[in-house]
């Protein structure tokens, strides 16, 4: 196992070639990368089935396997988003402002690399590659750090990279990886302020608490993802079930899934029994408040304060009755993540106010929580979704993976 603090040292000498790259050489590498995971199909598949084999005879849940997955369709999709972003403008050196000042001094407000990025991440081996090309189209090092369960995966994919960039004319170690999964590497690797510009945790709700916690390192926090839809008084119940089963079932396991069900309750008698018809063809379980037993029976389990909070990531969801969008806009602003967050309504009047008064990175009028994604929102990519207010909020694309640079041109000036 390679030390944390030599693949620091490593990514901090390799991050001046990736940030001084031409736009053309830094798609050169992505080309080849995306050539590599199609040619190496096989043995990625063969790698990812040992993790896969491990999680089983651990126990892991199906939601979380699917998680941990690689097939050959998957390596398709993932090798197609590395090619969306050879596609994209390359926002480094780009000029967002410029001004002359009364005394001739040129300001202009460029987009530069962070520099070095550390990525501590769990269980999808897709994160692996997205964050790493994201880093490079943008011109930063990387240093990811996977969870256990996908160690044989992203090792292999890791390596798969590695040779790609090289074979580009780029350093190799302008993407590292920690074979190292224990939790003391990773406090290592939180407090590396000499070598890393900026940690970005991606996972549950347990791994960035801890990146927060104990990170001396600048963190952007990715959020997990306790999503609500609220069906409003005025909703039209054909959308509010689409949409609910969509949100719920399209994809479990992933942190813009809902996990949470408010009804109005001039509908919750007509509405409820729609959608838990709807999700009981996926056997959702239920977990509702007193009213919603009473309308739909003992098949639902009662809801406690911990199931209202709760990122089920499993065909689970939590539903309560509520006397008014008032109500649903408390109830979430108390539970929520701040991730993402629908209303289903014909008011105009409460559309408005849901997207104003609802604190979240995404809030959606007549449409599924599912959508609060880089690719969708067409970024390409995406490193995770940040559910704080500093630097990046929502999904976090190349933009993102940028800071500004003031480059100030005189002709002996002086103050």
């Amino acid at each position: 196992m390679t030390d944390i603090l030599e693949l620091g040292k490593r990514a901090q000498a390799a991050a001046p070639a990736i940030a001084a790259a031409a736009p053309a050489v830094k798609n050169a590498a992505l080309a080849a990368i995306a050539d590599a995971l199609i040619a190496r199909t096989g043995e990625i598949v063969k790698k990812n089935q040992e993790d896969i084999e491990r999680a089983v005879a651990n126990g892991m849940s199906q939601s979380m396997i699917d998680r941990l997955l690689l097939n050959p369709q998957r390596i398709v999709a993932i090798a197609a988003s590395v090619r969306t972003l050879i596609d994209m403008d390359d926002i480094v050196g780009s000029v967002e402002h410029g001004t002359i000042r009364p005394n001739g001094l040129q300001i202009l407000k460029t987009r530069v690399p962070l520099g070095v990025i550390g990525i501590i991440f769990e269980s999808r081996p897709n994160v692996t590659v997205d964050a790493a090309t994201l880093c490079l189209k943008a011109g930063n090092a990387v240093i990811l750090r996977g969870g256990k369960e996908a160690l044989c995966s992203n090792a292999h994919l890791v390596a798969v990279m590695r040779e790609a960039v090289e074979s580009a004319g780029l350093p190799a170690d302008v993407v590292q990886f920690v074979d190292d999964t224990s939790h003391e590497t990773a406090e290592k690797m939180m407090r590396m302020n000499q070598y890393l510009d900026v940690l970005i945790p991606r996972g549950g709700a347990g791994l960035i608490r801890a990146v927060v916690e104990h990170a001396s390192v600048p963190v952007i926090q990715t959020g997990t993802g306790n999503c609500h839809v609220y069906v409003d008084d005025s909703a039209d119940l054909e959308m509010a079930v689409n949409i609910v089963d969509n949100g719920k079932t399209q994809r479990p396991s992933v942190c813009n899934a809902v996990e949470s069900l408010l009804v109005h309750k001039d509908i919750a008698q007509e509405a409820l029994p729609l959608i838990k018809a709807r999700l009981d063809q996926h056997k959702v379980v239920m977990h509702g408040c007193q009213t919603t037993r009473s309308i739909l029976g003992p098949d639902v389990q009662p809801a406690t304060e911990e199931d209202y909070a709760k990122e089920y990531l499993s065909y689970d969801i939590s539903v309560k009755v509520v006397d008014s969008i008032d109500e649903a806009i408390a109830h979430i602003s108390r539970y929520g993540t701040k991730h993402s967050e629908a209303i289903v309504t014909r008011s105009l009047e409460h559309a408005r106010k849901f997207q104003t008064q609802v604190d979240a990175a995404a809030v959606y009028v007549n449409a599924s929580t599912r959508f609060t994604d880089g690719g969708e929102f067409g970024m390409g990519a995406e490193i995770g979704i940040s559910t704080q207010k500093l630097h990046a909020r929502g999904p976090m694309g190349l933009h993102e993976l940028t800071t500004v640079k003031y480059l100030i041109n005189g002709e002996g000036q002086i103050r």
